[in-house]
């Protein structure tokens, strides 16, 4: 008797808000989970979905079988799973879309394209074979395709820049694509990143390599580095992958460490730590929801608060979760947490390979790893009973996400802290203003540490006018005289400076003195930067990059001249200024990797530079003892930005990057350029008083009813055919009119920047007291999307949007 059908719902990543029925082999009735993968048919696709339900219930239409279940354990709990719907309800997220932001594991499948001729094509391939030969990429695919499907990697090499001829040869019918996915094999990974060591002893005659290998083992115990054995053992590589796969060697990725930050001993907390250690202790020992937001001014010694709380966690026998705003971030928090917590630390950021992050998944879900460190996409860490989540920098804009599901970290951390009944620390100097809001009000208690450790003072700012340097010199410089003089008695001192310009390149745009004509990039409507090292102007939204012109593309002008400044130029007029001083430089045209830029940074430490140039990056989280100088070369870089964040954005950035100084010995001094020195933002972060710029910038956002007075949402319509853009965003705006009670409709207008990657833009903004409201209006909005078979990527729709942009 043959057992009753067993089908399952499977959540897939595209863009439809639904879940997909497929039925079960009997060989997988009693093995697939809930929270389990499963590779299903999808067109002629094959996907990897995450198994919602199983039940015995069968669709209206017939089912396709599922293909291959991926792992016997859930990769996502229930609570996993809830937080996922929560994502997708509150940020307008499909489900599998979300799942997939979830679930890090893509290195260990991949996906593989094979091309095969249709009815018609395999017609048209006939014909030709029966005409004269030619050597056209279209003609040359079909007579490949003639004997036998071929997978994409070969028929690209075959007829190399043949992309848009497939392309054509798909539109019309002649070619189908089949996408398929496998399982990678982990022992694929490069030798340099494994390591390997005994397992058993072979009762089986071994290859000689294999052989040698397997003593070599036995007679040297622990792990090995493959990628350093291969000198000591000839064809150690293979051989140990071979003896893996027969079980007598263990091969395992190596885990991620971060050489060159070098963790401190635990130093005796002030009166204000302690306050907050015991305040957080206390409600970690009740395991029951809390949220804090711990408000310390720069050097004030949050870390240390943090590590010690960890520390408490794991005594209690629960898991803990940190969170760094962004990459540059976590190798130096990283270095401290391994010489705190050694190898129960993971580690999950994007600089990472899908195998590495795959890894590090993996020993966090096994409970190999009670701490975890990560950055954004962290905070879906599945760690196991889950007792404290710390939000560090809580404020900073990297912590939403860009492209969906446009969720925030930080807000989610929250939400899932109080899921598992857990405590969460959101630590800050400059907290936002919606996070200081909910302490003014009551939902979280605040926490603070007024002073530096060890009593040291902050750094004295002193205001530059610009303007009145002009007036006295008669010359558009980069730096002041005081600044100036203030390196060169720095220097002289042995001290280290560092100075800021959030701007990339050399110049900011080339323009014509003739005609005015601004060059601009060919897919987006802004102007390129032109960067000097590379000889080339470059578009920092999409990356097109063209030759510098020697004459103007509009009039032919030969007077073409270079306007703005951007770190590139600092640095060389530092460089230029102080030619005995040893310069660097760091932003994201230097650093490519992550060994770059702890590379660049451990030299700074290290003092092997003097001098340190950089945007935002050199802003954030760095403690080096020896800088006691600050230099903010254009205090005024994004106060002009049409967005209403823009004034706490500056806020936030002066009062961080002044903050790098003075954390040693030595007081420090922070030298604050500005064309604008009467702007509230630029006052209160020199005078270092974020009180009186909260009060100040909420009034503002109560007259303008702006968050944290409303919830807000920026809806957003692209198209690559301007009419069309047009046409749907007055849809878009014919549909929500009247507006719905209780929603205020901006737009539809033109985006500020109305034209990105080739795609022009226009926007909506929706406010509204209400959350439910906005939710349900946005709601709407989507299905009506859906109704009317927008294009899948025609309506992005932000949630809490940290820049309108």
């Amino acid at each position: 008797m043959e057992p009753a059908a067993l089908y399952c719902d499977v959540s897939l990543p595209v863009p439809l808000d639904q879940t997909f029925t497929y039925i079960l082999p009997a060989g997988l009735h009693h093995r697939v989970r809930r929270g389990a993968r499963v590779i299903v048919p999808f067109g002629n696709r094959k996907l990897t979905g995450i198994v919602l339900a199983i039940h015995p219930e069968p669709p209206g239409v017939p089912a396709k079988e599922v293909l291959r279940l991926l792992d016997e354990e859930p990769v996502l709990d229930d609570e996993l799973l809830s937080l996922g719907k929560w994502i997708g309800s509150y940020y307008c997220a499909p489900l599998g879309e979300v799942l997939r932001t979830m679930t890090p594991l893509g290195g260990e499948t991949r996906k593989t394209k094979t091309y095969q001729l249709t009815p018609s094509g395999r017609d048209a391939a006939r014909q030709l074979l029966l005409g004269t030969p030619s050597e056209e990429p279209a003609v040359r695919i079909l007579r490949l395709l003639e004997p036998r499907p071929l997978s994409a990697g070969y028929l690209l090499k075959r007829v190399p820049k043949s992309e848009n001829a497939l392309k054509g040869l798909i539109r019309r019918g002649f070619v189908m694509v089949e996408e398929d996915v496998a399982e990678r094999d982990p022992l694929r990974a490069p030798a340099a990143r494994l390591q390997v060591e005994f397992a058993k002893r072979s009762e089986e005659k071994l290859p000689k390599a294999e052989r040698e290998l397997l003593a070599f083992l036995e007679l040297y115990p622990g792990t090995h580095n493959l990628g350093e054995l291969e000198p000591q053992v000839r064809g150690a590589s293979q051989a140990a992958r071979a003896l893996a796969r027969r079980g007598y060697a263990a091969v395992k990725l190596i885990t991620p460490t971060s050489p060159g930050f070098h963790g401190r001993d635990p130093h005796p907390l002030n009166i204000y730590q302690q306050k907050a250690f015991d305040t957080v202790t206390a409600a970690l020992q009740t395991g029951q929801f809390t949220p804090y937001l711990l408000q310390g001014v720069t050097g004030s010694g949050k870390t240390e608060v943090y590590l010690r709380l960890i520390d408490e966690t794991l005594k209690l026998g629960r898991g803990a979760l940190m969170l760094v705003p962004e990459i540059g971030l976590t190798p130096a928090v990283a270095g401290q947490f391994f010489h705190r917590f050694g190898d129960r630390v993971a580690i999950l950021h994007s600089a990472f390979s899908n195998l590495e992050r795959a890894e590090q998944w993996r020993r966090i879900r096994n409970g190999d790893a009670g701490v975890v460190v990560g950055t954004r996409s962290g905070v879906f860490a599945p760690v196991r009973n889950l007792g404290l989540i710390v939000i560090d920098e809580e404020h900073d804009s990297s912590y939403k996400q860009e492209e969906t599901p446009r969720y925030n970290g930080r807000d989610v951390a929250v939400v899932r802290a109080r899921a598992a009944n857990g405590v969460v620390v959101l630590g800050s100097a400059t907290p936002s203003l919606e996070t200081r809001f909910n302490a003014e009000k009551g939902k979280y208690t605040l926490l603070e540490l007024p002073e530096r450790i060890e009593r040291r003072p902050m750094p004295e700012v002193d205001i530059i006018d610009m303007r009145q340097e002009f007036l006295e010199t008669r010359k558009h410089t980069t730096f002041s005289r005081r600044l100036v003089d203030n390196v060169r008695h720095r220097l002289a001192r042995g001290e280290q400076a560092m100075l800021l310009m959030n701007r990339r390149g050399y110049s900011s745009f080339v323009s014509c003195r003739a005609c005015g004509e601004r060059i601009q990039c060919q897919n987006c409507a802004v102007t390129l930067t032109y960067h000097r090292r590379d000889r080339r102007l470059l578009c920092h939204y999409c990356g097109y990059a063209e030759k510098v012109p020697e004459v103007c593309p509009k009039c032919e002008s030969e007077h073409i001249y270079f306007l703005g400044t951007g770190s590139e130029k600092v640095e060389a007029e530092l460089s230029e200024a102080f030619p005995e001083a040893r310069v660097a430089r760091l932003d994201r045209d230097t650093v490519s990797s992550r060994r770059d830029y702890e590379e660049v940074l451990h030299g700074f430490r290290e003092k092997r530079y003097d001098l340190l140039v950089g945007t935002q990056m050199i802003a954030k989280g760095h403690d080096i003892p020896n800088v006691t100088l600050v230099g903010i070369v254009n205090a005024d870089i994004g106060l002009g930005m049409p967005d209403f964040r823009a004034a706490e954005r500056t806020f936030q950035l002066l009062t961080q990057a002044a903050g790098r100084a003075g954390r040693g010995e030595v007081p420090g001094q922070v030298m604050l350029q500005t064309i604008n020195p009467d702007h509230y933002a630029v006052r209160f972060a020199a005078a270092q008083d974020y009180l009186q710029f909260y009060k100040k910038e909420l009034e503002f956002r109560r007259l303008m009813r702006y968050p944290p007075y409303a919830a807000l949402a920026n809806l957003l319509v692209r198209h690559v055919s301007q009419e069309e853009a047009l046409r749907l965003s007055a849809a878009l705006g014919d549909f929500l009119k009247p507006p719905p009670e209780g929603v205020k409709v901006i737009g539809p207008a033109e985006a500020p920047v109305p034209k990105l990657k080739q795609e022009f833009r226009y926007q909506l903004l929706l406010k509204s007291m209400s959350r439910k409201t906005l939710n349900d209006t946005l709601q709407s909005i989507r299905n009506m999307a859906i109704t009317q078979r927008w294009p899948a990527t025609a309506l992005v729709i932000d949630v809490d949007p940290l820049t309108l942009l």
